[in-house]
């Protein structure tokens, strides 16, 4: 299987499941669960997005089969090198999710909520 963080748009099957899934987001927290972190959040294919009790939450282990992988460029390749350097850093810090714009470790005065999300290349 290829390496954690498929790309946005990737359609996959679950272990023990029946329908398809699709990539819609990443590091996504259940309401049920604050403290565990899953890998991708997704919606089902091919209805897409309905409603947001229908958005299924997974780890990168529970994907069984990779039917369809989604669209990667030069900002997907930056957002997921910035993705996974906080991760890293979260996973290394047993949790702690305050770390630096650019991703690495800070203290309480000097940090912001992880935020990957700053656009990666300038739109003009």
């Amino acid at each position: 299987m290829r390496e954690k963080y498929l790309p946005i748009g990737t359609v996959v099957l679950l272990k023990g499941g029946k329908k398809r899934a699709m990539i819609t987001g990443f590091c996504s927290v259940a309401q049920e669960n604050q403290e565990k972190i899953y890998d991708y959040s997704g919606c089902v294919y091919p209805e897409g997005y309905l409603s947001s009790n229908q958005v299924c939450l997974f780890d990168h282990d529970q994907i069984e089969k990779i039917f369809f992988l989604g669209f990667e460029d030069d900002e997907e390749k930056v957002f997921k090198d910035k993705l996974n350097k906080i991760v890293s850093l979260i996973e290394n810090n047993n949790g702690n999710t305050s770390v630096n714009a650019d991703g690495t470790e800070g203290s309480a005065a000097s940090t912001e909520q992880i935020t990957p999300f700053a656009p990666a290349v300038e739109e003009n």
